[in-house]
Order: structure tokens, then C-alpha cells, then sequence
């Protein structure tokens, strides 16, 4: 018997528009690494750029049957879950809306991508604010999204603003505040935070969010967690796994979350 689940929440394929990873290699790179169970989460992204711009969806009848058919092949070797990232925004909460009702989840990601249609990664949007203003603004949309959208299950690395930040990192203390209230109603509503391991491939030292955010998390109660590569590329499948789960351990975690129709699932760590 294993001593532990190994899992990988935060999954893309050729199904999101910035991965060419077919979804078979993907499980195959699991299967490789030992994993028990994944979680695919293909990017949902709604009016990019500005309110009329196409937007990027996944095709979901595809997405769904080609789930099925490799659970049906790959039973009994490992488990794959239906999941998305929603990269929502106040104004396209409607259309995620639409899509969680109509389709059978089990795993929603909520994610901060965008703010006024306009993508954090260009970084372009910083020009007319001061590096604080530009991380307070981040972060105060993040904190309306969880306040005021209800059906996901894990809020998406946290921090991201810190990768696109072209002044460089930003001194989380100076919007704690904002970030321990993004985990208070995280808390509250029942929902969880994921330790995005896509940070270590970008040179940082802590995953996304930082540790020490993960820390006040557990120290507010906080247990819902879960662990995502959020690998692009199928090289980065299960990327730093061990390591954050030790570090988990180290500051006082003991289970780690996985999702069957949007329930959590404690594991044994």
C-alpha cells in the first residue's frame, strides 16, 4: 500500500490555447510518475481584451467524452477528473455561471487572469500605475471574485501578479491585509487554496501563493488544499510533487484534497 496519494490537480492540454499537450500524454506522464489521480483544468477564458473579443473555451462535449474514454482505458491505474479554470472576471461571472450549470464538474479552479479584460501577463497595464497600486488593484479583484462567486472549489496560485510584475516582487506584507481577507472568505465559503508548483520552473523559491501564505492559511484554520503542476508542457507533470508535500507536512498539513463532483476528498499525507 502506498503511504500516500499522489495527485496532480492543475493540468493543461491541447484543449486550452496555450498547450499543445495531448491529453493522452498527459496521463501517460502520470502514469509514469506514479500518480493515483489527476485533474485535468482546461483554461475557460471570457471576453479577453475587451468585451467582443473571441473568447477562449474549451470545446466541452470533446473535453468530456475524451475524460470518459480514458478513464474507461486507464481504469484501475489511474483516476482522471473533469476539471476547468475559470478565469473569471466580475462581468463574465453570467457565462462561467452557464457553463458549471449545464456540464457535470467535478473540480473547478478560480482563477485571476485579467483585469478589465486586459491580461495580467501583459504587463503593459502596469504603465500608468505604481508597482503598489498595480498589486493592490490585483488583489482587490481577486478578493471581489471570491466574495461574490460561489461555484468553484480552489482558488488558482493566489499570488500570480508576483510573475508578471515587471518591478519585480512585490513584499507580500504590504497587502496582507487584502491576501488574509482573500483567505478568511476562502474559509468561510468552504472552499480551498491549491499549492501551484509553477513557480519553482520561473526560478522562485516558494510556490504559488508563498509559503508564508500558506502558512497564515493553515494558521486560520484553513484545510482545504490541494496540489497542481499547472504544467503547459508534459515535462512539467507533477513538477516539485514531494518537495511541497514535505513542506506541507513541516507546517502542520496532514491531508490533501481531491474532488468527486465539487466534494473534497481528505487523503493522509
Amino acid at each position: 500500500m502506498k503511504d500516500m496519494i499522489r495527485t496532480d490537480y492543475h493540468l493543461h492540454t491541447n484543449f486550452s490555447d496555450d498547450s499543445k499537450n495531448v491529453m493522452e500524454d498527459v496521463v501517460l506522464k502520470a502514469l509514469e510518475l506514479g500518480l493515483d489521480e489527476i485533474c485535468i483544468t482546461d483554461h475557460v477564458e471570457y471576453k479577453t481584451l475587451s468585451q467582443t473579443a473571441v473568447s477562449q473555451v474549451i470545446d466541452y462535449p470533446s473535453y468530456f467524452a475524451e475524460i470518459q474514454r480514458l478513464n474507461e482505458k486507464y481504469r484501475g491505474k489511474l483516476v482522471i477528473k473533469t476539471g476547468a479554470e475559470f478565469g473569471a472576471q466580475m462581468h463574465t461571472f453570467d457565462d462561467y455561471q452557464r457553463d458549471f450549470e449545464k456540464y457535470p464538474f467535478d473540480f473547478i479552479l478560480l482563477s485571476s487572469h485579467q483585469i478589465n479584460n486586459v491580461p495580467i501577463s501583459y504587463q503593459e497595464f502596469q504603465d500608468d500605475e505604481s508597482q503598489e497600486e498595480v498589486n493592490w488593484s490585483y488583489y482587490e479583484n481577486f478578493l471581489e471574485l471570491v466574495k461574490k462567486y460561489d461555484d468553484f472549489s480552489v482558488v488558482g496560485h493566489l499570488d500570480i501578479i508576483k510573475r508578471y510584475d515587471k518591478r519585480g516582487v512585490f513584499n507580500d506584507l504590504k497587502t496582507a491585509s487584502l491576501i488574509q481577507e482573500i483567505l478568511k472568505t476562502v474559509i468561510q465559503k468552504g472552499k480551498g487554496i491549491e499549492i501551484n508548483s509553477s513557480n519553482f520552473r520561473y526560478g522562485f523559491s516558494d510556490p504559488s501563493p508563498s509559503w508564508d501564505t500558506i502558512k497564515s492559511y493553515y494558521q486560520m484554520g484553513g484545510r482545504i488544499i490541494t496540489f497542481g503542476s499547472d504544467a503547459h508542457w508534459i515535462k512539467d507533470v507533477g513538477l516539485n510533487h514531494n518537495e511541497v508535500i514535505e513542506k506541507l507536512k513541516e507546517i502542520g498539513f496532514d491531508t490533501i484534497c481531491t474532488y468527486d463532483k465539487m466534494i473534497p476528498k481528505f487523503h493522509k499525507i
